[in-house]
Formats: C-alpha cells, structure tokens, sequence
C-alpha cells in the first residue's frame, strides 16, 4: 500500500512518521516545493527504521509528482499554517489555489487514489478539492472531526481524571473554533455517561476548551499543532488501507444527511477500503440540531469565497 502526502512540513512529517512506524503503509512519499526540504525529512525518518523496527519505504520528492504514481490514498496537507490571532477561515484565499492545484496534480498520476484533506480551513478545502476534481464524493475526505474528536476524548480524562482511551466521544460540525459540536451529551466512560461523572458546567468547559483547542495550541507554539494532527490523519489512513470500518467523524459532502446539502461538513462516518463507506445518522436532540444547523450555515457562507476559483 501506498500513501503520499504533499506537504512535508511539521504536520505532514509527523503523519509520515507515525505511518511508518506502525507499519501502516508499504510506501510512503513525502513531496513538497521547497527543494530538498522532502527529501532531508524523509531521510530523517528512514534513519528511525533500525531502531524502532518498522521496514516501511519512505522518501522524498521535490514537486515531481510522477512519484507519486499509484497511491492508494494522497494527504493533502500543503498551505500556510496558522499563526496566532489567526483564524482557520482567514486562511482561505492564500490556500484555496494550492489544494486545486495539488489534487488536480496528483490524480494526473494517481486517478484511483482517495484523497484526505488536511489543509485549513478543512470543510472549505474538502469541498473545493471535491469540486474541482469531480470525483465520487466517498473518495475526498477531511480529516478535521478525527483531530478535534481527539482533543474531546483528551480533555474529558483530564476532567475525569481518567485514560483517555476508555473514553468514547465525538466532534461534529463545522472545522473551526465557533462551529464545531463536541457532543457532551453522548460521550460515555467504558460504556457509562460522562453526565454520571460531571457536571453540566465542568461539561460545557470541556466543550469551550475542545472548541478553542488549536487556536490554544497556536498561541502556546507560535504556529499550529502538528502531532495530534499528524497522528489524526495516520488513524484515518489506517481505517482506509486496512478496511477497518472505524466510526470517524470526518468532513464529507452531504446530500440530505442531517438536513444538509451542498456542503462538506463533520458527521460520523464508517471509513474503509472504499473511503466513505457510510454516513451514520445519529438522533440528534433540538438544540444539537440547532447548533449543528448553525455550523453549516457557517460553513456554507465560507463556501461562498470559493465562486471564483471554481469556474
């Protein structure tokens, strides 16, 4: 199995890396613009394979996207980061002509692949790379809901002072800090309600931290975060490659799905060989609706920036 990913800064790497270190690709290629830039971090990350075991191929590229031929999925990372003060949505302009250009790129080479977006504002450019492109709307999927799902599930163990992987819980809505819905009502503890353990305020402190969790990041680190984003995006690959069927909540093109259409946004998914193989439609109470209808008009109006660079 083969993955590129366009992007090789600090999130792309760090995808790379964990892919290859769980073993969850044969190939991987690492390509970015930046000359040898590609190329010096996969071989940083070949230099790992003696002392941490795994045997996956990885190297580097420079915008010589006919090594990327035959991937079984390409991560589109590529773009500016954010900076502090910054908002996912003010990134879209600059970005918007990248991912096109990218996607349009590697299917030149790759016309079967699966895309997974990564690049910000997420819902914005998994819509216009499945725009642009024409594709099936099961082969292009934004990561976002895998990444702010995490940072829930992490926030609600501090809280409960408990592992983080015995808990279940899930984001959905829109990428960004003001649209996401971190869904307190059913996060549940090895099987139990988070309610039966919190309170609804130190609750609804969890979903304002959830919420803000990368712009937190970014003013911390100057820039955005890369491990669980990198991680998040290597946990989706490996649902894909593998045929896992995991439930992840991803930014995909909606046609009726939770009262949406013509937009890509965050609901729960089942993820296999096939991309998106399944939108599960979970019962929703009337102020999630509420909220989750809000977001897409969110994310519908940001959509709107896009008109002239899909004609």
């Amino acid at each position: 199995m083969k993955v590129t990913i366009v992007g090789a800064g600090n999130v792309g790497a760090t995808c790379a890396d964990v892919i290859s270190y769980r073993g969850i690709a044969s190939e991987v290629v690492l390509l970015d613009i930046k000359e040898g830039f590609a190329e010096g971090k996969a071989l940083d990350i070949m230099q790992c394979a003696t002392n941490t075991g795994f045997n996956t191929k990885v190297s580097g590229v420079t915008n010589d996207y006919s090594k990327t031929a035959g991937s079984d999925v390409v991560v589109i990372t590529s773009g500016i980061p954010r900076k502090p003060g910054m908002t996912r949505e003010e990134l879209i302009g600059i970005n918007a002509g990248i991912v096109k250009t990218v996607a349009e790129n590697v299917l030149k080479h790759s016309p079967d692949t699966i895309i997974v977006v990564v690049s910000n504002p997420m819902d914005t450019m998994t819509y216009l790379a499945l725009k642009s492109t024409g594709l099936p709307k099961n082969r292009i999927i934004g990561m976002g809901g895998a990444l702010d799902s995490s940072r829930f599930r992490t926030y609600l163990s501090l809280a409960l002072d408990k592992p983080a992987n015995d808990i279940s819980a899930m984001v959905i809505g829109g990428h960004g800090d003001t649209t996401m819905i971190p869904l307190t009502r059913l996060a549940s503890y090895n099987g139990i309600p988070v309610t039966e353990f919190l309170s609804e305020e130190a609750l609804q402190k969890v979903a304002a931290d959830t919420m803000v969790g990368g712009a937190t990041l970014t003013g911390l680190l100057g820039t955005s975060a890369w491990y669980a984003p990198g991680a998040s995006v290597a946990y989706l690959v490996d649902s894909i490659l593998n045929d896992q069927k995991k439930m992840i909540a991803c930014s995909v093109f909606t046609e009726g799905e939770y009262g949406q259409n013509d937009i890509c946004i965050g609901v729960p998914c089942i993820i296999g060989k096939n991309g998106v193989e399944e939108i599960l439609d979970i019962q929703l109470n009337e102020q999630e609706k509420a909220l989750f209808a809000k977001s897409a008009d969110a994310v519908r109006g940001m959509n709107d920036a896009l008109k002239s660079i899909l004609v």
